[in-house]
């Protein structure tokens, strides 16, 4: 065999298996890539506005569209932006001439120049698929200390924001507006009434239900975190350190 041949079968021994060196690379760059996707999926929903605000209805359209096959996105429990509020009640976007009793119809609205335009997905998105990477950003410099919560931990933590969900879709079963999940009586009742009105009805920001869909889906976003990130890592220490 020429010297030639030697060094071109030298060289693509040491280069190995382009499938064998993108899989090392993705064991030891798993949390970059992860973290660097997610942030992408996030930050997306919050293009559409912006998009539609310059102009560009086909980009936001194309958001609007894709993300609704993982969200409601009623504008109802949406955050705006370019408008004159963050949030906007039933009432406020029936005024448009919307039929705030049709859901299709709900899910349709996106804004106006007035109003502003909705982000992509519900304040529910946004707590839970936003925390995920955030949070996974603040357990990486304590990875070595944090060891992964238990199944039933994983449960705890999920099971609040499983509550809230299914409670207001059972509420949203009475008709958009009309349910116990919107005017909350069963909570002024315990509380003895003692918040203004605006803490109690509705979906805007700053409500009950705001409060309630933000924290349940950050603590669903800290349990994926905890739970699945700890093992991750550890597999991929153990891919790395069993290889000869």
């Amino acid at each position: 065999m020429s010297t030639s041949n030697i060094t071109t079968t030298h060289k693509r021994t040491a280069r190995g298996d382009p499938l064998s060196e993108a899989k090392e690379g993705l064991i030891q760059y798993w949390f970059f890539l992860f973290v660097g996707l997610g942030l992408l999926w996030i930050i997306l929903p919050w293009l559409a506005p912006f998009f539609m605000k310059i102009g560009w209805g086909g980009g936001a359209n194309a958001i609007y569209n894709f993300y609704s096959f993982q969200c409601h996105q009623m504008p109802q429990r949406s955050f705006f932006l370019f408008g004159s509020q963050t949030m906007y009640s039933l009432d406020q976007i029936q005024a448009t001439g919307v039929d705030t009793s049709d859901i299709f119809a709900l899910r349709q609205f996106i804004g106006n120049a007035d109003m502003g335009y909705k982000v992509a997905w519900s304040d529910r998105m946004v707590s839970a698929y936003g925390s995920i990477p955030l949070v996974a950003l603040l357990w990486w410099p304590f990875r070595k200390r944090i060891q992964p919560t238990p199944i039933l931990g994983f449960f705890l933590l999920a099971l609040p924001m499983a509550l809230d969900t299914g409670t207001h879709f059972i509420s949203d079963l009475s008709g958009v507006g009309l349910g116990f999940r919107y005017s909350n009586e069963w909570l002024m009742a315990l509380t003895g009434n003692i918040f203004s009105a605006s803490f109690y009805i509705g979906n805007a920001l700053g409500s009950f239900n705001s409060w309630m869909r933000l924290i349940t889906g950050t603590l669903f976003g800290l349990a994926v975190v905890w739970f699945t990130f700890p093992h991750l890592l550890n597999n991929s220490i153990k891919s790395i350190t069993s290889k000869p």
